[in-house]
């Protein structure tokens, strides 16, 4: 009653069209937003993931080892997932394998030599 007949007849005419119109315009900035975060945080992450699974892979005794908390040492034993690292002359303490922030290899340089 209220409505002015130029408004009556846009509304009743174009629905279909309209609203899939509206629906691409609401679905597609979401979907622009996940392809964004996927490639800029949920693909690097698994790749590091990955990389670390292999370093801790091939952890092997006489390595030197950096675990999370700070602690350098030399590993003496790997089990399936811990391994013993001697700190100290006589200093050993078990450490979980998934703790390991950086593996050098027996024999590696140090980075800043």
């Amino acid at each position: 009653m209220f409505e002015s007949p130029a408004f009556a007849q846009a509304t009743s005419g174009g629905t279909a069209a309209g609203g899939a119109a509206a629906f691409f315009n609401m679905v597609f900035p979401l979907v622009l937003i996940f392809i964004i975060f996927y490639f800029l945080l949920i693909r690097p992450q698994q790749r590091r993931m990955k990389q670390h699974q292999q370093m801790l892979g091939a952890v092997k005794p006489r390595d030197t080892a950096v675990t999370s908390g700070g602690l350098v040492g030399k590993v003496t034993k790997v089990d399936e997932s811990e391994i013993e690292l001697e700190i100290a002359q006589g200093v050993r303490v078990r450490v979980v394998k998934s703790m390991l922030s950086d593996v050098r290899p027996h024999g590696a340089k140090a980075a800043n030599d």
